[in-house]
């Protein structure tokens, strides 16, 4: 298995603990709970149960043989209800056990008393038995936040711990591509996203123009239509959905621009977009400083695959089927220094989290992240692709990330001296570019002078 090994740890320590414990799993399909969770079980007595959607007796009925099974060698017959099983499992576990039910919401949706049911377990039966490690996992967030740990669930603050399974960075997500090169990898991870599921999908035998052709556009690939899918399995009045994801790969980021793109009134927008950011494919962004409620306020979709697929696949379907695959394929790869823009600035903030982690930065930064607004001094608005700020408020670093084809000029540097003009609290101020081909040497020379760090793809990889 790639990556997860702080994941795999967190359990391990759990499982080990001299006590009762509860773990609740969660995260967005395809991120790889499933994996994760049967990687852990190879190297632990464990009983696995995958729920599906069927009805609450079919799923008793498979949870009783599974749990027979592993006590007693053989299946006789279903518990006659959930509490019945649940106490079966206090009476035989008698060593170390992690009972792991995997899509805990498909259970709750069938029978939500379960929920109830199985409070009672903990409370009254299974905090006793130290042997015991429950693990609740599901792919709705929200129902995993509201409906299992919310304060008006009846499993409210029983969990020991939670874990939210999140897609990989663009290092982990550089693992799957022992082929390409560090640019392949990185323009790979601005198409893909973390997702393990569709890094899997593409192959570093072929070239990124041939993966797009044949994994994406390709009518019956697995990646065609699967944020369509994703969509209609979790959602309803998906094609306001779609829009709305559209709007927001095509650049428009405020909900008055996205509701005027789609034609749907501005609070309906807002509801939508909500629903949204609970599913993890969009997040508010506000100006590095600012409380989140900023007017500033920009709507982006947070998973690369998504932004690539709304922002080609879907506002181009039908002209791609007339032109091609591999023509559709070579006329994206031409445009994909445009949507590489802002994952580079994504990725460069991941490698900055990973350098601050290692203490490899001038600071551990308090505050992080993209800064846009008026500057004073040029008369004019001004943004800083990444700006870190220290916890005393008065010291920064100030950072921009270059995806282009030429070395980085001279104007580009002058360009972020002039956006540090805007911040005259800052007494201790910092440069880093972080450029895709380099640097003209007036500006290698100058780095020097004034103290200004300077990475190129290759240092993202070290």
């Amino acid at each position: 298995m790639i990556g997860r090994l702080k994941e795999i740890k967190h359990l391990e320590e759990l499982y080990n603990s001299d006590s009762f414990e509860y773990l609740v799993m969660y995260g967005r399909r395809r991120v790889g709970k499933t994996t994760l969770l049967q990687e852990f079980s190879k190297n632990c007595v464990s009983i696995f149960y995958p729920a599906q959607a069927k009805n609450d007796a079919l799923n008793l009925q498979d949870f009783s043989r599974m749990v027979q099974l592993h006590f007693d060698g053989m299946f006789i017959s279903s518990f006659g209800s959930w509490k019945d099983a649940f106490e079966y499992i206090d009476r035989k576990v008698v060593t170390k056990t992690a009972i792991i039910i995997d899509e805990f919401p498909f259970l709750v949706d069938e029978n939500p008393t379960i929920k109830t049911i199985l409070q009672h377990a903990i409370d009254h039966l299974w905090k006793k038995n130290k042997n015991i490690f429950l693990i609740l996992c599901g792919s709705s967030v929200s129902f995993m936040e509201t409906e299992v740990m919310g304060n008006k669930s009846p499993l409210h603050d029983r969990q020991t711990s939670s874990l939210e399974i999140t897609p990989f960075d663009y290092l982990d997500s550089s693992l799957f591509f022992d082929k390409f090169t560090n640019e392949q990898k990185i323009v790979a991870y601005g198409i893909l996203g973390g997702i393990p599921r569709y890094l899997e999908a593409f192959d570093d035998e072929l070239s990124l123009e041939e993966n797009i052709a044949s994994k994406i556009i390709k009518n019956g690939s697995y990646l065609h239509e699967e944020p369509l899918n994703l969509l209609r399995a979790e959602l309803r009045d998906t094609n306001v959905y779609n829009s709305i994801l559209a709007a927001i790969s095509n650049g428009k980021n405020r909900v008055t621009d996205i509701a005027d793109y789609v034609h749907e009134d501005r609070s309906k927008v807002s509801k939508y977009i909500l629903t949204l950011q609970t599913m993890r494919l969009v997040e508010k962004i506000v100006p590095c400083g600012e409380s989140n409620d900023s007017r500033k306020g920009n709507y982006v979709i947070t998973d690369n695959f998504y932004k690539f697929w709304f922002r080609y696949e879907f506002t181009n379907n039908a002209y791609y089927e007339m032109l091609g695959n591999d023509a559709a394929a070579r006329e994206i790869m031409e445009d994909i220094s445009n949507l590489m823009g802002d994952a580079f600035e994504k990725i460069c903030m991941e490698f900055l989290k990973r350098q601050a982690k290692a203490g490899k930065l001038p600071f551990v930064p308090y505050k992080m992240g993209k800064w846009w607004g008026n500057n004073p001094f040029i008369k004019e608005q001004d943004d800083v692709d990444i700006l870190l700020v220290d916890r005393t408020g008065k010291k920064a670093l100030f950072v921009e990330c270059k995806y282009t084809n030429k070395k980085m000029p001279h104007s580009e540097y002058e360009d972020l001296q002039n956006a540090m003009l805007a911040f005259e609290n800052i007494e201790d101020k910092q440069m880093m570019f972080i450029s895709k081909s380099g640097y003209e040497e007036s500006v290698i020379r100058h780095a020097k002078e004034d103290g200004t760090i300077l990475f190129e793809i290759n240092d993202l990889f070290s």
